[in-house]
């Protein structure tokens, strides 16, 4: 039977870029892949675009990208720079953990010059708190808990340690490539060089796990446990 894997961005290419050749990786061994975006990320909009316009065309390359891995995209009607960090938002991550049932759930660390970031890092982890719990009729669905990674993005840097190192294989890492290109932003921003930078992040994580591409992800500190039964 096949896994879920959802990673839930703050805004539409967050989770393409911090986990998505981790999801590629996992689409091309048969699992499911999900992903979620708080906001859609629209007020990059290029000069040619209003910030609705964006909007929509943001919304159809997480579906794109999405659907190149053999997933499903899914943009809630958040405004990029004005998440709310209120109960409401939590609720509804957690009914959609509990719909979808991921083995793993990736999103941003706690710490980014981005204040989606921060506030979307609180929302996963609380949603995770009230999705695995008994919450009445506040959440439907049946109970469900899945581990959170924090991805490794550039703007979530502050006291970012990696300590999980996810290997993952050439075809994944052409899949992500492409998958990736859809993404106006990620080819053509001026403020930041956002497919070099991901792509040789995942040359340079691959190198320390000693494969070819690899991404790296951070976790709480209760979560550092190595067990051995002998030695």
């Amino acid at each position: 039977m096949a896994d879920v894997y959802m990673a839930i961005g703050a805004h539409v290419g967050d989770a393409e870029l911090t986990s998505g050749l981790v999801l590629a990786n996992q689409a091309l061994k048969g699992d499911k892949i999900i992903t979620v975006a708080l906001t859609g990320g629209e007020r990059g909009n290029p000069p040619n675009l209003t910030v609705k316009e964006y909007r929509k065309q943001k919304e159809s390359e997480a579906k794109t990208f999405a659907e190149m891995l053999g997933g499903k995209a899914i943009v809630l009607d958040y405004v990029d720079g004005e998440l709310p960090n209120n109960q409401e938002i939590r609720l509804e991550v957690a009914a959609l953990i509990r719909k979808y049932r991921p083995k793993m759930i990736f999103t941003h660390w706690e710490k980014s010059m981005h204040k989606d970031h921060i506030t979307t890092s609180k929302i996963v982890t609380d949603a995770q708190f009230f999705a695995g719990i008994d919450m009445g009729d506040k959440v439907e669905g049946k109970r469900h808990y899945a581990p959170i990674y924090f991805s490794e993005n550039w703007e979530d840097a502050d006291d970012f340690k990696p300590y999980i190192y996810i290997t993952c294989s050439k075809e994944a890492y052409d899949l992500w490539k492409k998958a990736m290109a859809k993404h106006w932003f990620i080819m053509n921003s001026k403020s930041f060089r956002y497919f070099d930078y991901y792509t040789h992040l995942a040359v340079v994580r691959g190198a320390l796990a000693r494969s070819d591409y690899a991404q790296a992800f951070a976790v709480y500190e209760y979560q550092k446990k190595v067990v051995r039964n002998e030695l």
